[in-house]
């Protein structure tokens, strides 16, 4: 995708998840830190067996809280695990802090439910009509999904916090360095 490199949407493109998740954890601290109003949700994953994939827990960028949005299904278990109630939950979460001024939205992934034209695919629309940057994860699975929602717009951007920050610089975010 050859883009504006000033547009407000961003992806990370991914081979393995959990490295993109604590890549997003970590900007966002990062950013956090700068003093930047952040909305949004990173992942947190934990094993709970050895032998089953990991609890999916999404933090939200706004408030800190954490909403599990998988479920036990069990090891032999085939289906998807995610939660619809709790991802609607998180969702929810991160609109109430675009609603409140965000400068910066950050989302773990466009997903299914994203591709699907749920999940936050509906407050990542809003984000960027209004000009607030949005970086999220993607997986060469759903990249075809998020291609088509961007519509030739946006970036796709090196896995790196030295990459995402630059974008970030060329959009000429306002700084608000905390004391």
């Amino acid at each position: 995708m050859s883009a504006d490199q000033d547009h407000p949407l961003a992806a990370i493109l991914y081979s393995e998840g959990a490295a993109c998740d604590l890549l997003l954890a970590g900007v966002a601290d990062r950013l956090a830190c700068d003093g930047l109003r952040l909305a949004g949700a990173v992942q947190v994953n934990d094993r709970y067996d050895a032998l089953c994939a990991c609890d999916m827990t999404l933090r939200d960028l706004t408030s800190g809280k954490a909403i599990r949005i998988s479920q036990r299904l069990g090891r032999y278990a085939r289906g998807c695990r995610l939660d619809p109630a709790a991802l609607e939950e998180a969702v929810g979460l991160a609109e109430q802090g675009l609603a409140g001024g965000a400068d910066v939205v950050i989302l773990n992934k466009f997903g299914k439910a994203e591709a699907a034209g749920h999940g936050f695919r509906p407050m990542i629309a809003t984000a960027v009509e209004a000009g607030v940057p949005v970086l999220v994860g993607i997986s060469e699975v759903n990249r075809p999904s998020w291609e088509a929602f961007a519509g030739g717009e946006g970036n796709v951007l090196e896995p790196t916090e030295q990459a995402i920050l630059a974008w970030l610089e060329r959009l000429a975010l306002p700084r608000r360095r905390t004391a």
